[in-house]
């Protein structure tokens, strides 16, 4: 892009990079927050407040530092959500986690031994309990070929052909089919209750031990290993220099300022990053920051109209639903089981990680995800200290 229309390469990119990065996993957003409890009004309002809180955190992050920050919702951290179930304290338990999970990536922040420790947590044990947690999300497309078999199947056919020749557009291009389809089985939807601007509902948060162990560690392991440190990785891949911690602590802020709206966590995003901070966005390395202001201005938007979006989603059977939010995940998954099975001397414990995380297992009220990272990391402190023997 030349001439008069060079202000303008900013400014798209940053509008593909925010379409493409809600598209991609709101569905995912839904699904974790309904399944921790949420009721259709806390879950648009959950939606509502991560979409806020992530344009804003973007706008001030970007606008500060003159670098293209981008931020997301945590895509893991919702897939982690709809994995765990519901807490004995209602969704307010899940709320008092999320503002836990933000306290703890502040101080990641703020006290650089405490970033340096969660950064210390070997790769391939995160990665194994992320892929632990999507392993059964991943599996929805074929439950809803089993359920529905006509319409999952045109589903996955179109994602298929679209991931073929327009990969960034594949899921939010399945995701309109899906609604789609929806719509030509329940009819129109009335809007009559709609409101055009959401409301944010407030909800009180509530303290557990069972909820701190459960949601906010495994939450807050997930956001710092699979975003916040790959997000950073991506800056610095396209020659920015970020300061981590002040970044790290400006995400927790805002991940805490939408918790009692029903947000779990906002973070600094990695695929969408790729898009604002490359030379799609603007020949200049230091005009590029205006995508993801842009991202952020249009994120915010998505947030104020996160009503009609629900009123879409209610009206489309939760299984295809369900079916999207996998084929978004695949990705992730194979990624991550790679990544967790790539080193051969630590295969083992991160295949006891992945199991253990995959089996969906609650002990003492505790979810599988943290007793996947314990058994794997217990057997490879052994077998390490078998190989220094």
């Amino acid at each position: 892009m030349s001439g008069r229309f060079a202000g303008l390469q900013p400014v798209s990119a940053g509008f593909l990079a925010a379409i493409v990065g809600f598209a991609s996993s709101f569905a995912i957003v839904i699904q974790g927050l309904t399944a921790a409890g949420a009721s259709p009004a806390e879950a648009t309002s959950g939606l509502m407040a991560l979409s806020i809180s992530m344009g804003l955190c973007a706008i001030v992050a970007s606008l500060a530092t003159k670098i293209p920050v981008s931020i997301a919702w945590s895509t893991p951290g919702a897939a982690l959500l709809a994995t765990a179930g519901p807490l004995e304290g209602g969704f307010s338990a899940a709320v008092g986690a999320f503002l836990v999970c933000g306290a703890l990536v502040v101080l990641a922040g703020l006290i650089k031994p405490f970033g340096r420790a969660v950064a210390s947590i070997p790769a391939p044990l995160a990665n194994a309990m992320l892929a632990g947690v999507l392993f059964g999300l991943c599996l929805a497309p074929v439950r809803a070929v089993a359920e529905l078999p006509y319409s999952a199947l045109a589903i996955i056919a179109f994602w298929a052909i679209a991931l073929r020749f327009f990969r960034l557009f594949a899921v939010p291009l399945a995701m309109v089919m899906t609604f789609a389809i929806g719509l030509s089985s329940s009819g129109p939807i009335d809007l009559s209750n709609v409101q055009l601007i959401t409301e944010p509902a407030w909800i009180a948060p509530s303290f557990s031990l069972e909820a701190l162990i459960s949601i906010a560690l495994p939450l807050f392991i997930v956001t710092m290993a699979s975003q916040n440190i790959p997000g950073v990785a991506v800056l610095s891949a396209y020659g920015y220099r970020p300061k981590s911690g002040p970044l790290f602590t400006l995400s927790g802020v805002f991940s805490m300022l939408s918790a009692p709206f029903g947000g779990h966590a906002v973070n600094l995003a990695a695929i969408t990053a790729a898009m604002c901070a490359g030379e799609d966005a603007h020949k200049d390395p230091a005009k590029r920051y205006w995508a993801a202001v842009t991202a952020g201005a249009v994120y915010v938007l998505f947030g104020l109209f996160a009503g009609l979006v629900m009123a879409f989603v209610a009206a489309t059977p939760t299984i295809l639903i369900e079916a999207v939010a996998g084929l978004a995940l695949l990705g992730a998954f194979a990624f991550s089981i790679s990544e967790a099975t790539k080193a051969p001397a630590d295969r083992d414990s991160a295949i006891i990680t992945f199991m253990v995380t995959a089996s969906g297992v609650s002990f003492l009220g505790v979810s599988g995800a943290f007793w996947g990272l314990l058994a794997g990391g217990a057997f490879m402190a052994l077998s390490r200290t078998k190989t220094a023997k």
